[in-house]
C-alpha cells in the first residue's frame, strides 16, 4: 500500500528544512504548555464567534471552526510554482465561459461535448451575449488543491460561484499571532492581512467610477453556513452588508434602501446562489433575492461578483475538460494537473468504476461541501451496491476519481496533548480585476481531517483549519 506524503517529515523521519525551526521550537515546549495555547486558540474563536453551520445537524446550527495550532508552510519556490499554475488555470476559466456564453468555438471544434453545456442545469441560456466588466466571470475563486503519495501537487476542483472560507484564513493568522509570537520571530511569513483591500480594489474594477463605487455584500442571511464570513468581509471592507429585502430596482437600476432614502449600488458582491438572485428570472419562489436584478446586470447598470453563469465552471465534469481548455486557449501545458476523473456518462468508464467502486470517490457533478459523494474504500457492500443503484439511474449526474492517499500533516490532538498525521488539502482563493490582474492570498486555507484515517476535510463534514504559511523570498 502507498505511504502518505508526510508534509513536514521527509522519508528518513527527519524534517524538512522549511519545518527544522519549527520542531525545535516545538520539541522544547512542554505538552501542558501546548495544550494551554491550543485552549486559548479556542476560546479566541468562541469569543470572536468564528462559526460555521452544518446543516441537518440536530445537535445545534452553530459550531466553533476546529482549528489546528500546527501550521502549514509552503517556501518561496514552492507557492511561486502554485500561483503561475493557478494563475493560468483562472485565465483559461474565465475565457471558456466568455466563449460559451458568445461565440461557442470550443464547442464548435470540438474540443468538449455541446450536451455536457447546454443540458447542464448550471449552464444560464439567459447569459448567451451578455457581456461582463473585461470578461472576467471570475472575480473571486477559490481553488482545491491537494498533494498525491509522492508529494505532487493536484487541483481536485474549482470553486467559481461563491467560494467560501477567507474569512478563516485571516482569523486562523490572528490567532497564531497571539498564541505562537516567538515563531513570528523565527519565520518571515507573507502576510494575509492585506485580502480584504484586495478584494475591494477587485470589486471596484468592476464598475470604474470617478469616485469608489457603491459596493455591497448581499448575503441569504443570518442561517446560511458562511454567515459569519459574509459579516467579517463586509465590516473589514468597509461596505453594507445587505439582504435582498434590503436592495430595489427601479428604471433597471439597482438601489439600497436607507433612512435618508434610495442609495445606488454599483457593484454587488453576492454570496446567494444564482437560483435565488432574481425570482423574476430563475427561481420564482425565491425570497432571497431582487426582483429585477438581472435585468440591471445586462444592461450593465450593476457588476455582479461573481458574475451569472459562473456555476457551469464548477461543474465536475466541465472540471475534466480544464487541461484542454488551457491548451485550446492559451496553447500551453496545464502547471498543475487535474486528478485523473472518469465520467460516468461514459459506458466504459462507468461499467469499470462500478466494478471496482471501492477504489473511487464518486461525486455528483454539482454539488459541492462534500455532500452527496461516495468514498468507496470507506463505504460497506450495501452502502457501494445502493450508491451504484442511483448513478445507474443518472449516470451524466456523477464523476469518479481515483483515491488519492492526501498528504498528511501534524496535528495537535487535544485529548492526548500529542501530535498525530492527518490528511489536509490547500484551497488558495484568487482574485481577478476587471483589467486582467491577478492577485492572490499567499497561502489559504489549509483543510485538516480532524478524524484518524479521514480524506475528507470539509468543516461540514467535521473537518478544521490551520494557518498556512508562505515565506518571504
Amino acid at each position: 500500500m502507498q505511504s502518505n506524503f508526510n508534509e513536514m517529515y521527509g522519508a528518513e523521519g527527519l524534517p524538512r528544512t522549511v519545518y527544522q525551526k519549527l520542531h525545535a521550537f516545538l520539541k522544547n515546549l512542554p505538552a501542558k504548555e501546548l495544550l494551554k495555547r491550543a485552549q486559548h486558540a479556542n476560546m479566541a474563536f468562541l469569543t470572536k464567534g468564528v462559526t460555521y453551520t452544518v446543516y441537518g445537524d440536530s445537535s445545534g446550527l452553530e459550531k466553533i471552526i476546529p482549528f489546528d495550532i500546527m501550521p502549514r508552510i509552503l517556501d518561496a519556490q514552492e507557492w511561486d510554482l502554485l500561483e503561475k499554475g493557478l494563475a493560468q488555470r483562472i485565465r483559461a476559466l474565465n475565457l471558456f465561459l466568455a466563449d460559451i456564453y458568445h461565440e461557442q468555438h470550443i464547442i464548435r471544434d470540438g474540443i468538449i461535448p455541446s450536451d455536457l453545456i447546454f443540458n447542464n442545469p448550471l449552464y444560464r441560456p439567459e447569459m448567451k451575449g451578455v457581456r461582463v466588466p473585461g470578461d472576467v466571470y471570475i472575480s473571486i475563486a477559490g481553488i482545491d488543491i491537494i498533494r498525491d503519495h509522492e508529494g505532487g501537487y493536484y487541483v481536485l476542483e474549482d470553486n467559481a460561484r461563491c467560494p467560501s472560507g477567507v474569512s478563516y484564513v485571516l482569523e486562523n493568522r490572528e490567532v497564531m499571532q497571539k498564541i505562537f509570537p516567538e515563531l513570528f520571530n523565527l519565520y518571515s511569513v507573507e502576510p494575509v492581512s492585506s485580502y480584504t483591500r484586495d478584494l475591494l480594489t477587485t470589486l471596484s474594477s468592476l464598475m470604474p467610477t470617478e469616485v469608489r463605487p457603491n459596493i455591497v455584500l448581499l448575503t441569504p442571511g443570518i442561517f446560511n453556513s458562511a454567515y459569519y464570513e459574509h459579516a467579517f468581509l463586509a465590516a473589514n471592507m468597509g461596505i453594507q452588508l445587505v439582504e435582498g429585502q434590503d436592495l430595489v430596482v427601479k428604471r433597471k437600476k439597482v438601489y439600497m434602501k436607507t433612512t435618508c432614502g434610495l442609495e445606488r449600488i454599483d457593484v454587488i458582491y453576492r454570496r446567494i446562489d444564482e437560483d435565488f438572485l432574481d425570482p423574476d428570472v430563475f427561481r420564482s419562489d425565491s425570497q432571497l433575492g431582487v426582483p429585477g436584478l438581472f435585468e440591471c446586470f445586462k444592461e450593465g447598470n450593476v457588476a455582479l461578483a461573481n458574475s451569472i453563469g459562473t456555476g457551469i465552471a464548477d461543474d465536475k465534469a466541465v472540471y475534466s475538460f480544464v487541461p484542454q481548455m488551457i491548451k485550446y486557449y492559451l496553447n500551453e501545458k496545464p502547471l498543475i494537473a487535474n486528478v485523473e476523473t472518469f465520467l460516468m456518462r461514459d459506458i466504459e468508464s462507468r461499467e469499470y468504476v462500478l466494478n471496482h467502486l471501492e477504489e473511487f470517490v464518486v461525486k455528483p457533478t454539482g454539488g459541492s461541501g462534500g455532500y452527496g459523494m461516495l468514498i468507496g474504500s470507506a463505504a460497506s457492500k450495501n452502502e457501494r451496491e445502493a450508491f451504484a443503484c442511483k448513478v445507474l439511474q443518472n449516470p451524466e449526474a456523477y464523476i469518479a476519481q481515483k483515491i488519492i492517499q492526501l498528504s498528511c500533516h501534524p496535528t495537535f490532538i487535544g485529548e492526548t496533548s500529542t501530535f498525530e498525521p492527518r490528511h489536509i488539502d490547500l484551497r488558495p482563493f484568487v482574485l481577478t480585476e476587471a483589467g486582467g490582474d491577478i492577485r492572490f492570498l499567499p497561502g489559504g486555507l489549509s483543510r485538516v481531517a480532524l478524524t484518524r484515517g479521514s480524506l475528507v476535510v470539509n468543516s461540514s463534514q467535521g473537518g478544521g483549519g490551520k494557518d498556512t504559511w508562505v515565506l518571504r523570498k
